[in-house]
């Protein structure tokens, strides 16, 4: 399917709620004001934070889509419009090689109007990354290693879980003077020093961001052809590829299953390859 230009979209002209207090609308504002021909409308006048925190001190009710939902429809309550859209981020071990860190960008797209929501995740590289030090050397290790003063850090005395920290720390003379104020507190001159996971203080979060803008760009550019509702798009696959040697059935897929968010009609789109490698399955290579 040929994607639509700005101009043809079904959102170009519309105004769009996006509440955020961390800066997560310049990485989206230039790919869906492009792609979507939208304006983005940035609101304000809510703490997300209260929504749950990176630093702990406020724990996330729900799910990530839980919480990316409610702010979309914060922002549309704020600010009056039927079209809301947010972010949410995680971050943790890569479900494929473990101990590489994570970091996985879901974004929602409300339309009240139309009666839908469109969802799309983008995950790639990060810096999360934390470590206990007693020392300015290993502070200064540890920044270097996590793209210090570019990406920002956060430091606390002792362990994780100490409620006093200090946040935003984004040159070296701060975070010296904030190393320094939590030796002072731990009777161990122990310091528990990590990555500032909020989009305005890491630029690879933000980059993560902006691929899931232009994912769900493509998707709400994707119309059923049954409706000519935005977000038709895959979200099942079918398995069964057939084995190149003998001709059973593996686990492999042979095709995807495109359904649209509003109506029923969903169609099946068969994957360009015939046959699956023998070495694939489970009657030729058990």
């Amino acid at each position: 399917m040929q994607p639509l230009a700005a101009s043809e979209s079904v959102y170009s002209g519309q105004r769009v709620a996006l509440l955020t207090q961390h800066g997560k609308q310049t990485p989206l504002a230039e790919v869906l004001s492009h792609r979507l021909g939208c304006q983005l409308e940035h609101v304000s006048g809510y703490d997300t934070d209260q929504l749950g925190t990176f630093t702990r001190d406020i724990a996330r009710s729900g799910s990530q889509l839980d919480a990316a939902r409610s702010k979309a429809r914060i922002g549309m309550t704020l600010s009056g419009l039927p079209i809301g859209l947010a972010s949410e981020g995680t971050f943790g071990s890569d479900p494929y090689l473990f101990m590489l860190p994570y970091n996985s960008e879901l974004l929602i797209w409300i339309d009240d109007r139309l009666g839908i929501e469109v969802v799309v995740t983008s995950s790639g590289k990060t810096n999360f990354a934390h470590r206990v030090i007693n020392s300015w050397v290993e502070a200064k290790a540890f920044a270097e290693s996590a793209g210090f003063p570019e990406h920002h850090l956060i430091v606390r005395p002792g362990n994780e879980n100490h409620p006093k920290f200090l946040k935003g720390l984004l040159d070296w003379p701060s975070l010296q003077e904030a190393v320094t104020w939590a030796m002072n507190l731990d009777p161990n001159q122990q310091v528990f020093i990590e990555t500032d996971m909020r989009a305005s203080a890491n630029p690879t979060r933000m980059e993560n961001i902006r691929l899931a803008a232009e994912e769900l760009a493509q998707r709400l550019n994707s119309l059923c052809p049954a409706c000519g509702t935005p977000g038709f798009a895959k979200t099942d696959l079918i398995r069964g590829l057939p084995c190149e040697e003998c001709g059973l059935p593996t686990e492999e897929a042979k095709a995807d299953i495109h359904r649209c968010v509003r109506c029923e009609h969903q169609s099946v789109v068969a994957r360009e390859r015939r046959f699956a490698a023998a070495r694939n399955c489970g009657y030729c290579n058990p």
